[in-house]
């Protein structure tokens, strides 16, 4: 039951139900975020609290999402927060409302499963955290990075990132095609020549273990969780999806240089590639 539940809570890209009990700390609206990137203003909202359930447990719940005022088009804001099953307002009213309704959700759930906690033997802290952090907005290409992280119980807690790249221009997010025309096994083949190009977090006895050493797949996918700046393309790989849980979540670059011949021209021009 406890893997059941893990999975659910992991899958979609770590989409959390959410909660509310007795005792859970309340906070505000939160302007943690409000920059402006090429003339894009961003804010933010977050809902948090924590509370016991049951003798030996005690649950903590977070999530942020951004805030893009200037954004209207209901296609494109869908997409951005395409892991919000039910989401319709996109204001910041709608968003912080949305996010309190999913903590009660969660609280909730947690609350009613018993099968979880009954047995645990000893006081534990299980949590739930999500958030949506800008992480470049040029040429019309906005990048958001969507991070999660859950523990009920175990060894260890799991977590994951989500890299998309939407085009504001097209009001749609950026599929790998408008990129490259490079074929997939090509793609892969790069993909496993720079795998040891970003440093892994796995370490022995005599010193660091290179992310190569630790690949669970022959044949690394060319994913659409990818993301870009001026000198290369990169591919994020979370814990389990190509190496194992302690190389940590893996950035593999590939650089504009290797994919020269191949680049779609539009794209090639807006981000000045020569």
């Amino acid at each position: 039951m406890k893997n059941t539940i893990a999975i659910l809570a992991l899958s979609s890209f770590f989409v959390f139900s959410a909660c509310k009990k007795k005792d859970v700390t309340e906070n505000p609206i939160e302007k943690t975020e409000n920059q402006k990137s090429d003339e894009f203003i961003v804010d933010s909202v977050k809902a948090e609290g924590s509370t016991k359930v049951g003798d030996s447990l005690s649950v903590t719940f977070s999530s942020k999402l951004l805030v893009c005022p200037g954004l209207k088009d209901k296609a494109l804001l869908d997409s951005i927060y395409f892991n919000e099953k039910g989401l319709s307002d996109f204001s910041k009213t709608g968003l912080q409302k949305y996010l309190e309704e999913e903590k009660n959700k969660y609280f909730i759930s947690m609350e009613k499963d018993d099968e979880l906690y009954s047995d645990l033997g000893h006081v534990q802290e299980w949590f739930s955290h999500s958030n949506m952090k800008l992480k470049s907005n040029a040429n019309d290409y906005m990048h958001i990075q969507y991070s999660a992280e859950a523990y009920i119980g175990g060894a260890h807690g799991e977590y994951g990132f989500s890299e998309r790249v939407f085009d504001l221009k097209k009001n749609r997010k950026l599929e790998l095609k408008d990129i490259t025309s490079m074929p997939n096994n090509k793609l892969e083949a790069l993909l496993m020549k720079n795998i040891d190009k970003t440093k892994g977090n796995a370490s022995d006895a005599d010193g660091e273990v290179k992310n190569s050493e630790m690949l669970l797949v022959e044949k690394i996918p060319a994913s659409n969780n990818f993301y870009f700046d001026d000198k290369n393309l990169y591919f994020h790989y979370s814990p389990y999806e190509i190496t194992a849980y302690a190389a940590g979540d893996i950035v593999i670059p590939i650089s504009w240089e290797e994919l020269k011949g191949t680049l779609n021209e539009e794209f090639k021009e807006r981000m000045k590639i020569k």
